[in-house]
């Protein structure tokens, strides 16, 4: 039975799982931070994602991420960041206080820090929401039931050079498929919203540190 990640005390457990972790690394220096924002669909618990645009420079464009980006030097910490991205993509204001806190970093291919930050934003429809043309083609949510359902999750193998480096989650049936540092995102959120259901095949996905 998935636990009611949306009520107070769900809530509260999870702030102070997160609480050690977030002031730890809230003020740290990182590349970029994502919001994760948990949100009720029509009264069904769910997490927000975009579709990155297609005419946006590099090679992230038409993916799906989390709304986010790179942290400016005028933010005051990565949460700051979240925040001030999510606005600028989606017009979506999310204040400090709906905050959770900060989930455990990840790295990309060129080894820069994307710190992702938890934040409860209640009840939306993301047909409501005005994405800025300029970095976004898509606003959907993927149902909390969905993601946790085994039919839904994959893992895809990476090799190079014919040997198998590393293995990443993957998350199908959706609009979109979730993959990359999203997905690796997505379990971390998983794991701390659903203790005891979400049981990944592996004991943990780790991008290459080389």
């Amino acid at each position: 039975m998935l636990p009611d990640c949306l009520s107070a005390e769900g809530e509260q457990r999870c702030r102070r799982l997160l609480a050690g972790a977030t002031a730890r690394l809230r003020a740290r220096p990182a590349a970029a931070a994502v919001l994760v924002p948990l949100c009720s669909v029509r009264g069904v618990p769910a997490l927000l994602y975009t579709l990155r645009s297609s005419r946006l420079a590099g090679k992230h464009k038409g993916d799906v991420s989390f709304p986010g980006g790179k942290c400016d030097p005028t933010d005051r910490d990565v949460v700051h960041t979240a925040l001030r991205e999510t606005q600028e993509e989606l017009g979506l204001a999310v204040p400090e206080e709906q905050v959770w806190g900060v989930l455990r970093p990840v790295h990309d291919r060129e080894k820069a820090t994307v710190v992702p930050v938890l934040a409860g934003v209640g009840p939306l429809d993301p047909q409501s929401l005005r994405p800025n043309p300029e970095e976004v083609d898509e606003v959907f949510a993927l149902p909390l039931a969905h993601l946790l359902q085994e039919q839904n999750q994959g893992y895809t193998h990476f090799c190079r050079g014919g040997h198998f480096q590393y293995t990443l989650p993957v998350f199908l049936h959706g609009p979109h498929r979730v993959w990359g540092l999203t997905a690796i995102i997505t379990e971390f959120t998983l794991k701390l919203l659903a203790p005891g259901i979400y049981q990944p095949r592996l004991a943990g996905p780790e991008l290459p540190r080389g």
